[in-house]
């Protein structure tokens, strides 16, 4: 896209959105992942109309509308993507599981860049560009911070495979940008749910009574409950002024060995059998390292300045209302 800078025009204009009418029109790549499936859920409940991008004709869902695309094969319907209100990336290769092998970290790599490049050269083309566009990241951009002081959307980045790949990802939305479309790159923290990702791995083991601190404990948490996410979703599609990267995490961290104590209380169970660091590092290797064994005390900044209220501030709090909306019994 060699004139890409050449297509800016001010703010990406949309005629159908209409904040009165109160319905909006929303694409989401990755809409069969936890998060996703989310999002679908909730903006479908509120009546906005959500169509899923997918990545065959076999991956669409009866009454509900789907665009193909393969940014492999350079493959996507511009006139079906025209004239959404809202665009949101989330398709991406899972950072969590296997062994971060060299031939792993390229598939991961892969997967979020040449997706995300894809994806906003197109939105460019589009005669009726949406009003925004949401792309994910992480804060593993800020890589591993052991000191524990508090970090928010200016803070830098360094150098290592999660920070490096967080800066390429957020950076292939650049086309979308020029273009005057509002792109804004959400950070997620650890997203906690019972269907999925970490939540749900730790609590067999936590039931059983057989949970524990990771490491020294010491690591922090910074994360954000599932339910949390399609509220702030909504609410930065009305924010104007917000782009660029938003930290999605509550404004609370914890520390691992508070989040253990937090979650074995109320599950009503024992939590005094720690992994050790050599056992993370032994059973998962640098995957491990980074994300059991590091952490960072991330902020919400924007999302605090603009006045955002959070449902679920507090870890307790969080985790009560989640397990409990999944019949899980505590």
């Amino acid at each position: 896209m060699k004139s890409v800078r050449l297509l800016w025009q001010g703010r990406a204009e949309n005629p159908i959105f209409n904040k009165e009418k109160g319905k909006m029109k929303i694409a989401i790549t990755g809409s069969r992942g936890m998060i996703g499936s989310a999002l679908v859920e909730c903006f479908a409940k509120e009546g906005h109309i959500v169509t899923r991008i997918v990545r065959n004709f076999a991956s669409k869902v009866p009454g509900q509308p789907s665009i193909v695309w393969n940014p492999e094969k350079k493959e996507i319907n511009l006139e079906e993507l025209d004239r959404q209100d809202a665009v949101i990336h989330l398709a991406g290769e899972n950072i969590g599981t296997g062994r971060w092998t060299v031939k792993r970290k390229e598939k991961i790599r892969k997967s979020r860049l040449q997706g995300t490049s894809f994806l906003c050269e197109n939105l460019v083309l589009l005669k009726h560009r949406p009003k925004v566009l949401f792309s994910a990241s992480a804060i593993g951009y800020y890589g591993i911070r052991d000191n524990g002081a508090p970090v928010d959307e200016a803070g830098s980045s360094p150098s290592g495979f999660l920070p490096d790949l967080c800066r390429s990802w957020e950076e292939a939305t650049k086309p979308a940008t020029y273009a005057g479309i509002r792109v804004i790159n959400l950070r997620f923290g650890v997203v906690l749910s019972p269907k999925g990702g970490a939540l749900a791995k730790m609590l067999p083991v936590f039931k059983l009574g057989l949970g524990g601190k990771v490491g020294s404990g010491r690591q922090m948490m910074s994360w954000i409950a599932l339910d949390e996410i399609p509220r702030i979703i909504l609410y930065l599609i009305n924010q104007d002024s917000i782009e660029g990267p938003v930290n999605v995490v509550s404004p609370r961290a914890v520390s691992n060995t508070e989040f253990t104590r937090i979650l074995a209380k109320i599950l009503s169970r024992p939590a005094i059998i720690p992994l050790p660091a050599f056992m993370v590092k032994i059973m998962f290797g640098k995957m491990g390292e980074d994300l059991l064994l590091g952490g960072a005390n991330v902020t919400p900044k924007k999302l605090e300045e603009q006045g955002y209220s959070f449902a679920y501030p507090d870890l307790e709090r969080a985790l009560r209302h989640l397990l409990t909306r999944s019949s899980i019994r505590t």
